[in-house]
């Protein structure tokens, strides 16, 4: 009787242990479900559109901004502000003096052209006062030659006068002594006065 007592009870033990077991599988089951359910709910929205992030999303953009604001307005944009002065001072200094140069050009120019016009002036002027004076040598010389060839000629001309003169004084005689010459080897001895006579008949008409 002991040992089928002991025997009933420990099969009962047994059996409460088993079902001990079967409720315990089956919460540590409800708990994996519960929690792989949760898990899967949280993985499939994007953090940055997470609802519930919204809060915080926001307060970090406005101290961002707040930050970059403070950053910009006191260090990069006044440091922006000095260079973009300092390009433009150097700018308007750069125009200013190639408006300078510009303008010592046109005026290195204008001189030029100024000049230019003056030495074409004097070299004009030079040339007519060349071209007058050696006129004026030429007309000299010419008019010194002229008179010299005409003191020339005139001497010339008395000399062939006073020549035609001789000559024509000279006529009588020449015809006379040829007229002899002739009529002598013609006719004879003849006397020569009467030759003459006649020659000078005949010159006379």
């Amino acid at each position: 009787m002991a040992s089928n007592t002991t025997t009933s009870h420990d099969t009962e033990a047994t059996n409460a242990t088993a079902t001990d077991g079967h409720a315990t599988d089956a919460t540590a089951t409800d708990t994996h479900a519960s929690t792989a359910a949760d898990g899967g709910g949280h993985s499939d929205v994007f953090p940055p559109f997470d609802p519930a992030s919204f809060g915080s999303q926001l307060l970090w953009l406005a101290l961002s901004f707040a930050a970059l604001y403070i950053l910009m307005s006191k260090i990069a944009l006044p440091r922006i502000g000095e260079i973009l002065e300092v390009r433009r001072d150097r700018i308007e200094g750069d125009l200013a003096e190639a408006e300078r140069l510009r303008q010592k050009t046109d005026q290195a120019i204008e001189a030029y052209e100024t000049d230019l016009a003056n030495a074409k002036q004097k070299a004009h002027t030079i040339a007519e006062e060349s071209r007058e004076a050696i006129r004026k040598d030429l007309d000299a010389k010419r008019a010194d030659v002229e008179t010299d060839l005409a003191k020339k000629m005139a001497t010339a001309e008395s000399r062939i006068q006073s020549t035609k003169t001789e000559a024509l004084g000279h006529v009588d005689e020449i015809a006379s002594d040829t007229a002899h010459a002739m009529v002598t080897n013609l006719l004879g001895r003849t006397a020569q006065k009467a030759t003459k006579d006649a020659v000078a008949k005949v010159v006379k008409g």
